[in-house]
């Protein structure tokens, strides 16, 4: 018995479009002499099935069973009702069809993404903004009163030039500052400082996970400013944007990411601005600042100092996470107490680097250490004369007994 079944269906294509499929002629146990019609052309393939002979059915490319809508019919099982799993399979491989377009416009989007940013070009948009409200908090210097105030005029650092005070308030001010989201400022520094770190050429969302990668508490980097504002975020981008300081920058983070000795690099760095600040609102770093005649270039390079000294500390005498409070504490007394020291150590450090050797203290073995040049030896390199012992950086390991008290805390 032979019968004939025509099926017409109406479908939607991909971009709206709608394809009206011409009847088909399904032969059950006979042969048609019809020639399907698709898209109002006929093609040149022969569709037999045979149910009951022994001829194997012969195969169509998938692109002409779905422009004849077949795909759809037998999906759909005729008119047969469809079970409820593949009604769900379905409707999820439609909605995701239907995102495709969303998602190609994202990957577009991706391709533009935000260029990064210099420190300079950064203090530049500071330097043009009013921070007058913000001027009215600070506290640049300490507040002495009755002998103190007495023994610090007569035997304290020198006084900062006059023509140097507005600088320095900049900096206070820049501390006081919090992250907006609509400063476009801001969010390139941010954006900056996570690629540089990373390795990524693509932004990453303002929240999220990926900020803990670099050593954020939480999802927000903003929350973990305080005490240090967007100066906190300004040392971090001239640790990663200036080419000598990069590598050393690249080094603490992949200490931090260590399986023992690992540590929140940023939540480090914040800290190390926070010693910074410190020691130059004691005035310590007064003579330095107007021997350069200038405020930021200095503290800029004391916080890469203080980082590149707690680091080595670090490493060499196999810390983690439990001394971290230990060894900031010990970081923060020798900053204050060795200012110069600590600067002339990072210039010793960067000029090794450039000259290519292994500078002292980033070892892992501190064993490793005794094969180190002698101080004379270190001097010559550095300058010859009297400055070469001004060269010469005593880390804490490296204080004899005599001198153990004053910068140990433990």
């Amino acid at each position: 018995m032979e019968e004939d079944i025509d099926v017409t269906a109406h479908t939607e294509g991909l971009n709206g479009l709608s394809h009206e499929c011409k009847p088909l002629e399904v032969i059950t146990n006979g042969h048609s002499n019809h020639k399907p019609v698709m898209n109002g052309l006929i093609t040149s393939h022969d569709v037999k099935d045979h149910t009951n002979g022994s001829a194997p059915l012969r195969s169509l490319p998938i692109s002409v069973l779905k422009q004849s809508c077949l795909l759809q019919t037998l999906a759909a099982g005729g008119d047969q009702p469809k079970p409820e799993e593949e009604d769900e399979d379905l409707e999820k491989a439609r909605q995701e069809w239907d995102a495709l377009e969303n998602v190609q416009q994202a990957l577009s989007e991706d391709s533009n993404p935000t260029p990064l940013i210099s420190f300079n070009e950064a203090l530049q948009f500071f330097q043009t903004t009013d921070l007058g409200d913000l001027l009215k908090n600070i506290q640049p210097t300490i507040r002495r009163t009755g002998l103190a105030a007495i023994t610090h005029f007569l035997f304290g650092p020198p006084r900062l030039h006059r023509e140097l005070l507005e600088e320095r308030d900049l900096v206070f001010a820049i501390a006081q500052c919090h992250v907006d989201n609509s400063q476009t400022v801001h969010m390139r520094v941010l954006q900056t400082i996570y690629k540089r770190l990373i390795g990524s050429r693509l932004d990453c969302p303002r929240y999220g996970a990926h900020w803990e990668n670099i050593g954020f508490q939480g999802t927000d980097p903003a929350t973990d400013l305080r005490g240090t504002g967007f100066l906190g975020l300004m040392h971090t981008l001239y640790f990663v944007m200036d080419p000598e300081t990069l590598p050393l920058a690249r080094d603490i983070y992949k200490l931090s990411q260590h399986p023992t000795q690992n540590f929140p690099f940023s939540v480090m760095s914040i800290n190390m601005t926070r010693i910074a600040l410190q020691v130059l609102r004691e005035e310590a770093l007064s003579k330095e600042c107007n021997r350069r005649q200038q405020v930021v270039g200095v503290l800029n390079e004391f916080y890469v100092a203080t980082y590149l000294h707690l680091y080595q500390l670090w490493k060499t005498q196999n810390k983690t996470i439990v001394d971290s409070g230990f060894v900031l504490k010990e970081v923060e007394l020798f900053a204050k107490k060795n200012p110069k020291q600590m600067l002339r150590r990072l210039e010793v450090f960067l000029k090794e680097k450039r000259a290519g050797g292994i500078p002292r203290g980033t070892s892992p073995d501190p064993q490793a250490q005794q094969s180190s040049p002698s101080l004379g030896e270190r001097g010559a390199r550095a300058g010859t004369g009297s400055k070469g012992k001004e060269m010469h950086f005593i880390g804490v390991c490296d204080l004899p007994p005599d001198m153990e008290g004053e910068a140990r805390l433990i």
